[in-house]
């Protein structure tokens, strides 16, 4: 099984979303921030690394939110992280472009968006996923 992290940044009602680079699968689609746990890895060393290669943001995770698998067999932890301190830069071979998204936002990208990221969405909107309010 494969075993992923994903990073929920939030700000004023927004989300940190990435639209993924073409180099990687799912090339272009839009989703949260986060990537595979390695061997010997927890999944928030996983979420912080993750973080750190694709936007150069220093992070912590802070508090596991949410576990998801997706359609495809990939086992999902989801991670509120903390606020980083600066604007994220993309790495260009793994994210296309970087966006502070509202829920409605995410979801009006239609297939664009992730499957995961829809379902965690949905999973919110449910109250099925408590988040930090942060500012």
């Amino acid at each position: 099984m494969i075993r992923g992290a994903v990073a929920v940044i939030q700000r004023e009602g927004r989300f940190l979303v990435i639209r993924r680079s073409r180099h990687v699968s799912a090339p272009l689609k839009y989703c949260f921030a986060g990537g595979r746990i390695e061997r010997g890895e927890s999944e928030a060393q996983a979420v912080e690394r993750e973080i750190h290669e694709e936007l150069s943001l220093q992070v912590i995770a802070e508090k596991k939110i949410w576990h998801s698998q997706t359609p495809w067999g990939v086992d999902l932890a989801w991670w509120e992280v903390s606020q980083p301190t600066r604007e994220p830069e993309p790495n260009p071979r793994e994210v296309a472009s970087c966006h502070w998204m509202t829920p409605q936002q995410m979801l009006d990208l239609k297939e664009d968006l992730l499957l995961s990221a829809r379902h965690f969405l949905e999973a919110v909107a449910r109250g099925e996923i408590q988040l930090s309010s942060q500012a």
